[in-house]
């Protein structure tokens, strides 16, 4: 029987990459879904291959976070699965880092995060059910050069994932963060396009740097972030809550 029948869960960032994996896995275990991202062309792409709601979604801003679960509420009724996914990086040199960009990464990773998980949670408070599942990364643990804000924007998500765990737990509302290693998504293309140009290498070559230092010596792909996101969306995961679940292939291991 597919574990997620029933439930309701909405995913932000869903148009493409690690989102529109979660997105298939979820409703391949039954999930009734509502899909949003910025791109309102991708992710009606993404709902008409799953025969999920779309809906456009900024999620650094709190009326369109208010408003997207406003419009989820009337049309499903309940919200029992949110998936904080929308994300945005960029490689840059930290004494080349502006105020600019810094807040663009932040605002999306983090505010993020926070806005639209702030709009959810009366609703799962009043249900006293919940499960919140945030896309960290490798990085929310341990940083890495030229990636600074995008570092600290998911070491936020692991700290707003505990903070929240043990205040909503009393709610029986869990909270759990997915970090995620190297997975190629469209978010990758840009990257490998900077750090080769960096570098001085070609970008297959920036690639194969990156998988020679996984010890299972290969990517993840975006669905093995959705398995992970489904069992903790299920009643398996019931006593899992202030989690960070690394999906690296053995990069990061605390």
């Amino acid at each position: 029987m597919a574990e997620l029948a029933g439930k309701v869960a909405l995913i932000t960032g869903a148009g493409s990459g690690i989102g529109r994996g979660i997105a298939r896995v979820l409703a391949r275990e039954g999930a009734d879904l509502v899909l949003t991202d910025l791109d309102e062309g991708n992710v009606r792409g993404a709902a008409a291959e799953l025969s999920a709601t779309a809906m456009k979604h900024d999620v650094t801003s709190w009326e369109s976070c208010r408003q997207v679960v406003a419009d989820t509420l009337e049309a499903k009724g309940r919200i029992d699965v949110l998936v904080n996914n929308a994300g945005v990086s960029k490689s840059v040199p930290f004494h080349e880092l502006d105020e600019a960009e810094w807040d663009r990464v932040n605002d999306v990773n983090l505010k993020g995060v926070f806005l639209t998980t702030r709009a959810v949670v009366p609703h799962m408070m009043e249900r006293r059910s919940g499960r919140i599942i945030s896309i960290s990364s490798m990085v929310g643990k341990e940083a890495i050069p030229y990636f600074v804000h995008y570092c600290a924007s998911k070491f936020g998500v692991i700290g707003l994932t505990q903070g929240l765990a043990k205040e909503l737990a009393e709610y029986d509302i869990t909270v759990n963060a997915v970090c995620p290693g190297v997975v190629r998504t469209p978010l990758w293309e840009p990257l490998l396009d900077q750090l080769s140009e960096n570098k001085g290498i070609s970008r297959e070559e920036a690639w194969n740097e990156f998988i020679e230092g996984i010890p299972l010596r290969r990517p993840q792909e975006p669905e093995d972030i959705g398995e992970v996101v489904a069992f903790l969306a299920s009643d398996r995961a019931r006593n899992m809550t202030g989690q960070g679940v690394n999906v690296t292939g053995g990069m990061q291991m605390h």
